[in-house]
């Protein structure tokens, strides 16, 4: 097929993930049924370089990629390297060289020779933030008053990176931070020809990228409410598959046969999904505009959707900084029965006295009632319906894990010392975690280079 060819034809980018924690399953079906031309797999959430720079801290085995990076590339990877499906993903948190010469040992296990296997890093700046990022998004502080409680810092790279790296050969590309809908118009550039500073191209597929970030969130996960908003089978929910168009127009879609739905009703809740302005949705590449899209029910579980479009890119590029903020104590106990929320209250105010007299210190302290008031607090209403069972819930965010530790101690002294027919449960697991906060800042996108290291199997 010619170079000219290969960029009018339709191209076909499947999800494989759209968080750390997500299903394994849905991405096997579309490696294996959903003839795809890349499949893209997003694990990472705001805390997750974070997160793993501190269990790297405590656990030197820790590998530093995605732990379920096995599991995924198990699923996927004979069906995507017999059907020729490259592959593009984010999996490898602080370690990508780590995940690219274990995806090349799981090929080889697969008998399969000859894979090109890119990792693509440079995303973390922990050790020149504070030179490059001058002021804390959230707070308007300098960033210098971070120092002493950093962990890491990650700059969000874009697509480029990745395009470079399939222009060299890869067929998987693994990578650290990069944003979510980057992973996906990586592809498009690369097979389209598209050019880095079209922001017009570029508007549309990092629309199409947003769209195929969340995964199933777009064929009606995290979508139902029964006797509202039902879709079939909500057990065996397909991730969607992007049948995308050189000038941008996309059809989103999922395998046939497969739980869920593609309806205008879910396409417009992922199209909006986390967008503070529809008219300016910011990402390394571009400024994406949705507010000139229109979207077509062409088909039962087709969505085409035209008319994403862009605005240029920002000199800067957003970088997050994850910092030591504590301990959390939690546990929690339960009433059931008549009177349970009487008996909840009267445990309620032991507790408050009980953290007095062992001189808890503690940041913030919260003790709710699930089933009552645990998610809209001071909002519940006054009359709320009392509930027939309560679980109490108390969680104290302190400086020291010792003063954390204070909570558990207190909840087990309810067994024998508290309110009548109190439930505990025997704690067995861990009832104190480290508190990871995550700020923000910008620093200049020229200051963030890619470093791209290519493996064979």
């Amino acid at each position: 097929m010619s170079e000219q060819a290969k960029r009018q034809k339709t191209l076909r980018i499947g999800s494989g993930a759209a968080w750390w924690g997500d299903r394994v399953e849905p991405a096997g079906l579309n490696a294996e049924q959903g003839e795809l031309d890349y499949l893209c797999f997003e694990t990472m959430a705001e805390a997750t370089v974070s997160a793993a720079q501190v269990r790297a801290r405590r656990d030197p085995g820790f590998a530093g990629y995605d732990t379920y990076l096995d599991d995924r590339m198990r699923a996927v990877l004979p069906g995507c390297m017999r059907q020729g499906t490259k592959i593009i993903s984010n999996q490898g948190w602080i370690n990508p060289q780590g995940a690219a010469e274990r995806i090349v040992e799981l090929l080889r296990e697969l008998g399969i020779s000859g894979v090109k296997v890119a990792a693509v890093g440079g995303s973390l700046i922990t050790e020149r933030v504070l030179a490059l990022a001058p002021t804390i998004m959230e707070n308007g502080q300098p960033t210098a008053t971070l120092k002493d409680t950093l962990i890491s810092a990650e700059a969000y790279m874009g697509a480029e990176p990745i395009v470079q790296a399939l222009r060299e050969g890869a067929q998987i590309v693994v990578t650290g931070r990069v944003a979510d809908p980057s992973l996906f118009l990586a592809p498009m550039m690369h097979e389209f020809g598209w050019d880095a500073l079209d922001h017009e191209k570029l508007g549309a597929g990092n629309g199409i990228g947003h769209l195929m970030e969340c995964g199933a969130q777009v064929t009606g996960g995290y979508f139902s409410d029964p006797g509202l908003k039902d879709v079939p089978d909500p057990w065996n929910f397909a991730f969607p598959i992007a049948e995308v168009e050189p000038d941008g127009s996309v059809v989103i879609s999922k395998v046939a046969g497969s739980g869920g739905a593609v309806t205008l009703q879910t396409v417009k809740e992922q199209m909006l999904y986390e967008v503070h302005d529809p008219a300016n949705y910011l990402t390394p590449d571009v400024v994406v505009d949705f507010t000139q899209s229109k979207l077509e029910q062409i088909a039962p579980d087709r969505v085409r959707v035209t008319g994403l479009t862009g605005k240029p890119r920002t000199p800067t590029l957003k970088v997050s900084m994850g910092c030591t903020e504590g301990f959390i104590g939690e546990d929690m106990f339960f009433y059931a029965g008549p009177g349970a929320l009487r008996r909840a209250q009267l445990a309620r105010k032991i507790l408050e006295e009980r953290f007095k007299i062992v001189k808890l210190e503690a940041e913030d302290l919260r003790i709710d009632f699930l089933g009552l008031n645990a998610i809209h607090g001071a909002a519940t209403p006054p009359d709320a319906p009392e509930p027939y069972e309560v679980a109490v819930r108390v969680a104290a965010r302190t400086k020291t894990r010792e003063q954390a530790l204070k909570v558990g101690r207190e909840v087990d002294g309810m067994a024998v010392s508290g309110v009548a027919h109190t439930g505990k449960r025997v704690p067995h697991q861990e009832r104190t975690r480290e508190v990871i906060g995550v700020w923000s800042s910008l620093v200049p996108r020229e200051q963030v280079q890619a470093q791209i290291v290519h493996f064979t199997s």
